[in-house]
């Protein structure tokens, strides 16, 4: 019998090895998972299995069909079985283990079939049976008694996260799908909870943590025992939804074996099938995949998005459909408490994306205008590269709030711990680098202290806005009409478009124009060719006039301003330049200092189109948070001379290879 947790984690993993040469190692989760479970629940349910049965036949002879009420008292908990089988009679009968096992299953009640469901575990029992496996397997767990008596709550959840993170990191190839790192785990939590620290300690303390793309569970684990270590009395209900059916299969399955609630997790899309709709959470974690394409459900989401606006989730708007990291942050902003209750804190992991994707008038850059300018942001931890299993990307927890604390009022502090790892010594997938105890209590120390030094900065939210501007310069050009240019019209659809009779009139009147004389500037040259298309009768359009010119004309920085028949200069496209001005700062002040003097003859567009929406001023907003910019130093180059030395020696070192190569043919 396995008496301590360590024997009894070692002996279900050990189980795996009968699977060795049937199945792949990124498969034993498939087997040993579910029957983990299904071992825990058979212990559970073996002890008053005599009860439910009786109390079963009773039911049906009274012809009740919602069972599950009066079965759950008999048994007891919160699950039941309604066959005369566990696994110790399973294994009494080898031959028809497969059929009597799913027969089993299919008697227990309809939460925990959902989970089995889920883990498609029917399929793996066929599989094990064509493998001669299903009996050697269910007879080593029925060797290992999993009751709660036997084995708490607490440990049992112990044992089940173990597995999990060792298979996931077997299957390393896939495990960042649904597998965020321990470490990285337990940083987002500690920035999440520590302001809160004081209130979780409070007596018979009761708080709410939601994931939307909650994974194995992983996040909804650390967080508990995070606040079970603070205040064993506190009560932490978890909350989570996942669209990956095994991955929800795990996370349901560790709700149920921890004795917490596990139909708190809910299976579905969380951006079209909200399982939460009018639900609010203290705290809410989240690692949602990068770069998510929401092509499928892009219909769904714009019509949220402009129908309900901000009464729904996405009001602020919708980032470009291959990146739908900004669709789970704003998922989880809508479920946030208000501060009179409290407010909520939110702890997400992004790439580099959102911090600057999307210019001012993207969908990415109006979600960080409306973060900041609700100043939710608290702040942005940059971790190191190949630290997750999948990628070795760069990675930004970000950590966000509507009830911060008086000294982040109007800042956001932005944290560099991309040097802040320890080798691996063995890599898992992409992963290489892990962060340490030590790494993890630095950085949540320097978040808590918010002061700035080389690793943190503390910068006011309004830094990350500004205005941009279009400035435009005047168009100069200058015109010929030579034979090469003039045949060059049929490349101008403008012109191929007329008619052919007009088209051969058009190039006629053209090739009387003075094709020697020397460059004209426009309005010399409109005047000679409406008078030569007089002389002949030419009627045309504008649009052919345009294309003359575009055909006959070059870019001339010494002719004479090009004029629209108001006298007012027409801008050059090729010259179009967009300035961004600070947020605080006037957009005409700044083009007097910062442009003018070194722009000549430059104006500032004033179209309607460029004033921003929501105020009307001068200027489209935008929002970005350039990270990097904050850390940058500044490296003195290296001295001419030296780099001459360098060059010159390795020039004779080239030299010299050269000549071996030569002596040695």
């Amino acid at each position: 019998m396995v008496d301590n947790f360590n024997e009894k984690s070692d002996f279900i993993w050990s189980i795996a090895d009968l699977l060795r040469g049937d199945y792949k190692q990124s498969e034993y989760q498939k087997v040993i998972l579910p029957l983990t479970v299904l071992r825990r629940l058979d212990c559970v349910t073996e002890r008053n299995k005599d009860e439910v049965l009786e109390r079963y036949e009773q039911l049906q002879e009274q012809g009740i069909e919602n069972v599950a009420p009066s079965l759950k008292k008999a048994a007891d908990a919160q699950v039941y079985n309604t066959s005369e089988y566990t696994f110790e009679s399973l294994c009494n009968d080898p031959d028809d283990i497969a059929e009597n096992l799913q027969y089993y299953i299919n008697q227990y009640d309809e939460e925990t079939k959902e989970i089995f469901e889920k883990f498609e575990f029917n399929h793996q029992i066929d599989r094990l049976a064509d493998a001669d496996l299903l009996y050697k397997i269910v007879r080593q767990f029925a060797e290992i008694d999993l009751h709660p008596e036997e084995v708490p709550n607490e440990e049992m959840g112990y044992i089940y996260e173990e597995l999990i993170r060792k298979f996931n990191e077997l299957s390393n190839e896939t495990a960042g799908e649904h597998f965020t790192p321990r470490e990285v785990i337990e940083l987002m939590v500690n920035l999440s909870f520590q302001e809160d620290d004081e209130a979780l300690t409070e007596q018979n303390a009761i708080r709410t943590v939601y994931d939307p793309a909650c994974g194995t569970g992983g996040m909804l684990s650390v967080a508990e025992e995070y606040v079970r270590q603070l205040n064993n009395d506190a009560k932490l209900h978890v909350f989570g939804q996942e669209l990956n059916p095994e991955s929800y299969a795990v996370c349901n399955s560790d709700m149920l074996i921890k004795g917490q609630e596990p139909e708190n997790i809910v299976y579905g899309n969380s951006f079209t099938q909200d399982g939460f709709p009018s639900r609010t959470f203290d705290y809410m974690l989240s690692n949602p995949p990068f770069g998510v394409s929401w092509k499928k459900v892009k219909d769904e989401i714009e019509r949220e998005h402009e129908e309900e606006g901000f009464a729904g989730r996405f009001g602020a708007g919708t980032p470009r459909t291959n990146d739908g990291a900004f669709l789970f942050l704003q998922h989880m902003l809508s479920k946030m408490r208000s501060p009179a209750e409290g407010g909520s804190r939110i702890a997400i992991v992004f790439n580099g994306s959102p911090l600057f994707n999307g210019g001012p008038n993207s969908g990415e850059s109006a979600i960080r205008r409306w973060i900041l300018e609700n100043d939710w942001l608290e702040g942005i931890v940059g971790l190191p590269e190949n630290l997750f299993y999948n990628t070795g990307i760069r990675t930004y927890i970000w950590v966000l709030s509507n009830d911060k604390s008086e000294k982040r009022d109007g800042v956001v502090q932005l944290i560099d711990a991309q040097d802040l790892y320890a080798e691996m010594d063995e890599s898992l997938g992409e992963k290489r680098h892990e962060l340490t105890p030590e790494h993890i209590t630095e950085i949540s120390r320097i978040f808590g202290d918010l002061k700035a030094n080389g690793r943190s900065k503390v910068v006011p939210t309004e830094e990350f806005g500004y205005r941009r501007i279009v400035i435009d310069r005047p168009l100069r050009m200058s015109f010929r009409a030579t034979e090469e240019r003039i045949e060059s019209l049929d490349d101008e659809r403008a012109f191929t478009n007329r008619d052919e009779d007009v088209q051969e009139a058009v190039k006629e009147a053209l090739y009387e124009l003075d094709s020697e004389k020397q460059w004209m500037d426009r309005d010399e040259f409109i005047d000679e060719v409406e008078l030569t298309f007089n002389m002949h009768g030419v009627d045309v359009r504008n649009s052919v006039y345009n294309a003359i010119e575009r055909a006959l004309g070059d870019q001339n920085d010494d002719a004479e301003i090009c004029r629209d028949g108001n006298g007012n200069p027409e801008h050059d496209g090729d010259l179009r330049e967009r300035e961004r001005v600070p947020l605080g700062t006037d957009p005409r002040e700044y083009f007097e200092e910062e442009v003018a003097p070194y722009l000549e003859n430059a104006w500032i567009n004033e179209s309607s189109r460029y004033h921003d929406d929501q105020d009307g001023e001068l200027g489209v907003v935008g929002y970005e948070i350039n990270f990097d910019r904050y850390f940058y130093e500044y490296e003195e180059p290296r001295d001419m001379k030296d780099i001459d030395r360098d060059l010159s020696e390795t020039g004779k070192q080239i030299v010299s290879i050269l000549n071996d190569i030569s002596g040695g043919s």
